[in-house]
């Protein structure tokens, strides 16, 4: 019969291979004295190719209580930050003469937004 610990092993075990590997290297580099900002790249790259970092929040979530609100908490600004940051992109293009380009980037972000709302209150309702 499994326990929680071994379901939660076999559940993550990209996640933990994923820092294995990486502490491995890390400390690889490290010995052979290999420029960090590369390797950090390196990591950081291979973490999102392989859903390392996916893996991390799903571990944190499993926390009861704190572990989704602090998912939320981190999550939400970090979203609001990218789309900051599409508005100032998109001051710079219309004063450079792409008004069109930069409607059209601006639907495609509202529509983003509304389908990820629309998905969080049926995450919720279901």
């Amino acid at each position: 019969m499994f326990t929680r610990t071994k379901i939660i092993l076999v559940e993550y075990w990209k996640t933990f291979a994923f820092f294995i590997v990486a502490g491995f290297f890390v400390y690889v580099g490290l010995l052979l004295e290999w420029d960090k900002e590369i390797m950090a790249g390196f990591l950081v790259l291979f973490g999102i190719l392989s859903h390392a970092f996916a893996g991390v929040v799903g571990l944190v979530t499993l926390i009861p209580f704190i572990g989704p609100l602090l998912i939320k908490v981190l999550s939400i600004p970090a979203f609001w930050l990218l789309n900051a940051g599409g508005y100032f992109v998109s001051i710079i293009f219309v004063k450079k003469g792409y008004g069109s380009s930069v409607v059209q980037g601006r639907v495609l972000t509202i529509v983003l937004l509304v389908g990820v709302v629309i998905g969080f209150i049926l995450g919720k309702i279901i």
